[in-house]
């Protein structure tokens, strides 16, 4: 999931990402890979990859590691990894979205629709809950990168579209096209973002009580916790007692 912003209960819990490094390397080393075996180790030349560097760097992984990463997208014996996208709903008619690298994408689909049938959920068509999405650019940069009205005046004459800002993060989407070059402005302007980010940003939020919240936080734990998956986006909206609660469980 991506990172702290307005949107935290679309993307809540990425500080259990955190607790567990371990995988998070392995899911930043593979999109690397992937980036690196797709448009050459170059990331001068390789937007994708120099996000994916970027990303990398803000989570702490070390250059070794990085380094490790892109050379192994020019082995001989490296996997193919295939870009999938799943859709469905979990408990409460929350639209959930999960995107995975994978190079068994039968192990893959298995897995993620028994872990939504477990949980209270179902898993559905291509296309069955996207549409509720808009694909955008998130930028996040520190909560000290500078004053609310300091980031909101940067970030719009870098061509973002919003500004959301607290203590801890100043959140920037864009259009994503513009992903690249806002973020490049911004790091001149300000300081290098802590995450640059695709998303997929809800068009509208579903309201979710605390009887299904907890099955519905489980599910999108588990979600994020499979190897293979690289993302779990969903428009549920928790109220921030019950997140708390949740969270301190």
């Amino acid at each position: 999931m991506a990172g702290h912003s307005k949107f935290k209960n679309i993307m809540f819990r990425k500080g259990a990402q955190d607790k567990k490094r371990s995988k998070l390397f392995s899911k930043l080393s593979k999109e690397i890979t992937v980036a690196a075996k797709a448009g050459g180790p170059d990331p001068d030349g390789n937007p994708r990859l120099r996000l994916a560097m970027q990303n990398a760097r803000a989570q702490s992984m070390p250059k070794d590691n990085i380094s490790r990463a892109i050379k192994k997208s020019e082995a001989s014996d490296a996997d193919t990894f295939e870009e999938m996208r799943y859709e469905g709903y979990g408990p409460g008619g929350v639209a959930v979205i999960v995107e995975a690298l994978t190079e068994n994408r039968n192990r893959t689909a298995s897995s993620v629709r028994s872990t939504f049938a477990k949980n209270g959920g179902a898993l559905g068509e291509s296309g069955s809950v996207a549409f509720m999405f808009d694909r955008v650019g998130e930028i996040v940069l520190p909560g000290d990168a500078g004053d609310s009205e300091a980031v909101f005046e940067a970030a719009i004459e870098a061509g973002a579209e919003d500004v959301d800002s607290d203590e801890e993060a100043h959140t920037i989407i864009c259009a994503f096209e513009d992903l690249g070059d806002v973020a490049k402005s911004l790091e001149a302007s300000l300081v290098e973002p802590t995450s640059v980010n695709v998303i997929w940003k809800p068009q509208n939020l579903t309201p979710v009580d605390e009887e299904k919240a907890g099955t519905l936080l489980k599910l999108i734990d588990l979600l994020e916790d499979d190897d293979d998956v690289q993302n779990v986006y969903a428009n549920f909206d928790i109220d921030d007692e019950t997140i708390a609660k949740l969270s301190a469980e």
